[in-house]
């Protein structure tokens, strides 16, 4: 796996900590040997809570099925550690998915990629992101909503080739909105 290191701001690695992540993500390649590439982010803020002060998060591309996890710490190698332990039961969740027998097509299979961007106040926005919407049903979206980690996300619904919004309710479940033209 080609792993991308990418210190933010006001973060200064060092050549240990560089192999260190190096080593602890690359270990992921033993659950799911598909993995081609990978970024990591570190970034450091000036918390009133030192265990929130380095924040890693890691993106991995699966043949186009993106898997990403978030965690922090006070200290680079914790946040790196937790992160690996978040994504390894992403992993194992995805895979499972992958070969349960009776749900359809997997995702693998159709080789899906989708990243959402972050919403930020209206007043400002600071971020833009692009991505590639292919086709998918309701239930793809679904799992690739769960395999980023993320409370919604947009798609293309091939059974209605319209763009949908899908979102995780603060009750359970999922909520849909199909945009109407007015």
């Amino acid at each position: 796996m080609k792993l991308q290191i990418v210190p933010k701001e006001n973060v200064v690695l060092s050549k240990q900590v560089e192999e260190y992540a190096n080593k602890r993500v690359g270990k992921l390649d033993r659950y799911l040997p598909s993995i081609s590439e990978g970024t990591l982010e570190i970034s450091w803020e000036d918390t009133k809570l030192p265990e929130q002060r380095f924040t890693v998060q890691v993106t991995l591309d699966n043949k186009g099925v993106l898997i990403r996890a978030q965690e922090k710490a006070e200290d680079i190698r914790i946040a790196i550690d937790k992160v690996v332990d978040a994504l390894t039961s992403r992993i194992e969740r995805y895979k499972g998915k992958l070969y349960d027998k009776g749900k359809g097509v997997s995702l693998a299979r159709q080789g899906l990629a989708m990243e959402v961007g972050e919403i930020e106040p209206p007043e400002k926005v600071v971020k833009t992101k692009h991505y590639l919407i292919k086709p998918m049903s309701q239930d793809e979206a679904i799992n690739q909503m769960e395999l980023l980690g993320h409370d919604f996300f947009l798609f293309f619904n091939s059974e209605t080739d319209r763009l949908n919004l899908l979102y995780r309710r603060k009750t359970g479940g999922y909520g849909l909105i199909v945009p109407e033209v007015g």
